[in-house]
Formats: structure tokens, sequence, C-alpha cells
């Protein structure tokens, strides 16, 4: 089979590439999945270049999400034909992930697919969109239903569909980005404000600012987050589920003992197969945008290795859409 493979020549030097490889032979309660779509997220292109927080076994083939039809199984809980999906868990990261013609993964993974919905747009969501619907979730879960919510990294994966649910629900979006040249983007896809990231990541010594928000979802971590901790409203809230800014930012306690403002971090990872499949019902019927097909960029396995480069360059606006 054809699949984006991932090779250590020594180290710290990778190659990489579309190859011929073996196709996988199922053991007990696995999974054969013959792929339709994957996606591409920043993960994927940490492990395109070895990173060892990523990845550590090569060759590896990437991919952290991926759906498809079952083509062999020797599981109890899914037969040949079910349209199926996984996202997270150790798939593209120590175990061979979508960005192949077949994958093999444990039963206890996969999704059967919604109804209401295709493979091709379930990996247009992907795992980004998977955050992304955790994220809304635990906004209205806190009793958010109203306001202005700030989406911090707006153009990228779980920015971009974070604006487009929470837009389709009603709220208003304050879309915050650094890239000047995608103010129409961000206004297509339901931003009814943005704000630039140089007007904003801006270290400021005050304790608290002037209450704003009601909630916000941030992508990136960093002196953003840390500012925006500081608008929001009385008994608002804030996601938390990336650190492309920075992993670390210096915040203080007044904003949570004052304001009784609540932090929460978002996991897609390894989050319960129950909690995910709640999250793609959600996605599948009441999160479901209708401005889809503006996220996306359609490509094959041939053109991985320059998408991998845009991700990596901040480059990347909307979604990666891997057609197999």
């Amino acid at each position: 089979m054809k699949a984006f493979v991932v090779e250590k020549i020594k180290d710290k030097e990778f190659t990489t590439g579309v190859k011929e490889v073996e196709k996988p032979i199922l053991s007990e309660h696995e999974v054969l999945i013959k792929t339709s779509y994957s996606s591409l997220n920043y993960k994927d292109a940490l492990s395109s270049t070895g990173n060892p927080g990523v990845t550590r076994v090569f060759p590896h083939i990437t991919g952290i999400d991926v759906s498809g039809v079952v083509a062999e199984s020797k599981s109890n809980l899914f037969e040949v034909g079910d349209e199926v999906l996984i996202t997270g868990y150790d798939l593209g990261m120590n175990t061979n992930g979508g960005h192949s013609e077949f994958v093999k993964a444990p039963d206890t993974w996969i999704v059967k697919k919604p109804d209401n919905i295709s493979l091709r747009e379930l990996m247009i969501y992907g795992t980004a969109g998977l955050t992304a619907a955790l994220s809304v979730n635990e906004l209205l879960n806190n009793g958010i239903t109203s306001g202005e919510i700030l989406v911090t990294g707006a153009t990228g994966g779980v920015g971009s569909i974070s604006v487009a649910i929470l837009s389709k629900l009603g709220f208003d979006v304050i879309a915050l980005s650094g890239k000047e040249n995608q103010i129409d983007y961000l206004k297509s896809i339901g931003a009814k404000e943005i704000i630039l990231r140089k007007d904003f990541d801006i270290e400021n010594k005050r304790p608290m600012g002037r209450e704003r928000f009601s909630g916000v979802i941030d992508t990136v971590g960093g002196n953003i987050l840390a500012e925006a901790l500081k608008q929001i409203k009385y008994d608002g809230v804030a996601t938390c589920c990336g650190l492309t800014a920075s992993p670390v930012f210096n915040t203080n306690v007044f904003p949570f003992i004052l304001r009784g403002v609540r932090l929460i971090g978002i996991d897609s990872v390894e989050a319960s197969l129950a909690k995910k499949t709640q999250a793609w019902e959600k996605i599948a019927s009441d999160f479901k945008i209708n401005t889809l097909e503006k996220l996306v960029n359609e490509i094959s396995l041939n053109e991985i290795q320059q998408a991998y480069k845009e991700i990596l360059a901040a480059k990347a606006v909307g979604r990666y859409l891997v057609k197999l």
C-alpha cells in the first residue's frame, strides 16, 4: 500500500515521502480500515520532523486522524463495510497513522460514523473540529449562552471551526489572529470583529483589565492567554487547548478570586470514547456548520510534505484534508 513515511537516517536527521509499504496484518480485537480521508494537524507536522515529544518509533506513518470503511475485522464491535473514524489516542504518534491506504487500529479507538455527516466532512473537522466541539461544549456546560467570545489563533484549524460553530450558535465571535491578510476569511466564517495579535499580545502590568468577554477559546497559550484572562467577565470561562505561542504564561489569581473566572483544559487525544462519540454526534447536528468548504484545502499524499512546511511556518489557514 502507499503511505507517507518518516524515516530516521541518523540522530536528528529524517527523510519523508510517499512509499510502498506492507499492508498491516490484524491481531485479535483489531480492525483494518480502508482509508477514505485523513487530515493534517500541527502534531502531524511535528511528527514529520522526528520531534521526540510526538514520535519515537521509525519508520513511521503520520496522520492522527482517519475516516474510512472497515475492510477486515477481528472485532465483535465492527463489521466489514462499517463507516468509521479515529482521532487521537496513539494513532499517528508511535502507531502508524492515517496517511496510508489502510490503517490498523484497536477497536477501542474507533467511532462509528454518525448519521447526517459524510466521511469527507468528518475529516475536514478531524481532531481540530473535535477539539473545537469539546471547547464549545465546556462554555455551554458552564452556563455561557450569549455574549462576546474571544477565539485566539482564529485562522488555525481549531480556531476556524470554533469561530464557525460559535457564530452558528448565536454568539458574537471576536477573532484574534496575527494574519492581517485573513480578515475577510475570518468574517466569511462568522467572526463579528477581528483583533490583530500585535494589538493584543502586549505584556500588561495591570492585574486585570476591563470586563469584556463572556468566554474565551484559547488555542495558543502564552501571554495571549494571560491577557485574555484579565478581560473575562464575572463568572466567565476560558478553555485552553494549545501552545503555539508558548506553553508558559504568567498570570495572577485576581481574575479567579475576584471575578470567579474558570480556566478549563481541553484534551481531545485521550478523551474517553464515550465523550468523543457524544462530541461527534454534536458536530453532525447542533454544531454542524454551513461554511465548512471555506475552511478546507484538499490535498493528496504527494502534497503532504509541502503542507507540513506551511503548518510549521505558521502560514496555514483552515484545514488540510488528505484524500486517499
